[in-house]
């Protein structure tokens, strides 16, 4: 982004009086700078006074949902505050567009780096330390697994109730619809997709107890600390909800890299010497959880198949000249592929 994009998207005057209103720090707003990576929103670093805060808002003239995930993080991030989940400490937030003309919220900066955004530190590219940086990641996963979402304000943050009933329909539907994008060949650009949608309301199991879902944990969701393996936070909350936790571990797997170090979509991580496969993690997770997960096989189809429904709307998108055509092409690619790890899966478990 550049200086002027986020000049436009951020008044620091409007927000140096709403921060003075709330007692964070004073003097004037200096160093601020935009922090690039997967996401679609904007990010400014900053310090102001004795602290370095980040703040994060949709991008300008972004769609009404778009700006409604702002709040859902907010409401996540302030529950996960007295917990062991690790995430970005949140200072506080604005939820209406009084300030920014959008909603925003300040967290405090994450020191550590994002392991599928450039090639791996030193330290970091040793065997020894990425097999940790693998069982780290699910040690995260079983610490919000952990986490009681009545007990944490979070009872009305989603529908659990018929959570798994409902995911077939649900992204069944979102496929139909990018039919709205002109150009888009339709659902048949996805081979095998009402196969596997088939195949996972066949085989559905009973859920999992009750717990908080990120959303979207992939190895770019997350970032990993400087000075030893371990996970310095998991980011990008804009797609947390209530329902089974199962479904997190799941597209884990979904997403893992192979041997070379590509995972779906744009992820890819250099060097992969040392990272625990797939089925490591899961064996890891099932050792120190409760949950039963003779199912997950069922969970990795349907991660893989919701997946390939949404990156299937990037390609949607760019065919009809929406988004970039050469990213449009790389998301269908994964999402074809997707489906057919899908159904290779399926045929195992026949």
């Amino acid at each position: 982004m550049t200086n002027s994009g986020w000049q436009a998207a951020v008044d620091l005057e409007r927000l140096t009086q709403w921060m003075d209103a709330r007692q964070l720090e004073s003097g004037p707003i200096v160093d601020a700078k935009p922090l690039t990576g997967g996401t679609q929103n904007i990010l400014l670093r900053f310090r102001r006074g004795a602290r370095e805060f980040v703040l994060r808002r949709p991008p300008l003239h972004a769609r009404p949902e778009v700006c409604a995930t702002i709040a859902r993080e907010v409401r996540v991030l302030g529950a996960l505050a007295e917990t062991a989940v690790p995430h970005p400490r949140l200072f506080s937030a604005c939820v209406d567009d009084s300030v920014l003309g959008a909603p925003f919220y300040l967290m405090a900066p994450v020191e550590g780096f994002n392991a599928s955004a450039a090639a791996l530190p030193e330290f970091h590219a040793q065997p020894h330390a990425q097999q940790r940086m693998g069982y780290s990641m699910v040690d995260a996963l079983l610490r919000l697994g952990e986490v009681d979402p009545l007990a944490f304000g979070l009872g009305d943050f989603g529908k659990p109730q018929g959570f798994l009933e409902r995911q077939v329909a649900r992204w069944r539907g979102q496929l139909e619809h990018y039919q709205v994008h002109a150009g888009w060949p339709g659902p048949a650009s996805l081979p095998g997709v009402v196969e596997v949608a088939e195949w996972l309301e066949a085989n559905r199991p009973a859920p999992s107890r009750t717990g908080i879902l990120h959303g979207d944990f992939h190895l770019a969701n997350v970032m990993f600390r400087n000075d030893s393996a371990e996970l310095a936070a998991i980011i990008d909350w804009e797609l947390a909800t209530v329902g089974d936790p199962l479904l997190d571990l799941g597209w884990l797997v979904a997403t893992w890299p192979d041997a070379e170090g590509r995972g779906a979509g744009t992820i890819r991580v250099a060097p992969w010497l040392g990272f625990p496969g797939a089925a490591e993690l899961v064996d890891y997770y099932r050792e120190r959880s409760d949950r039963d997960l003779s199912a997950i096989d069922w969970y990795v189809v349907l991660a893989r198949f919701k997946l390939g429904i949404l990156l299937e709307g990037s390609y949607a998108r760019s065919c009809a000249g929406k988004s970039s055509a050469e990213l449009g092409d790389k998301h269908h690619a994964s999402a074809v592929r997707l489906l057919g790890q899908a159904r290779d899966l399926i045929a195992q478990l026949a």
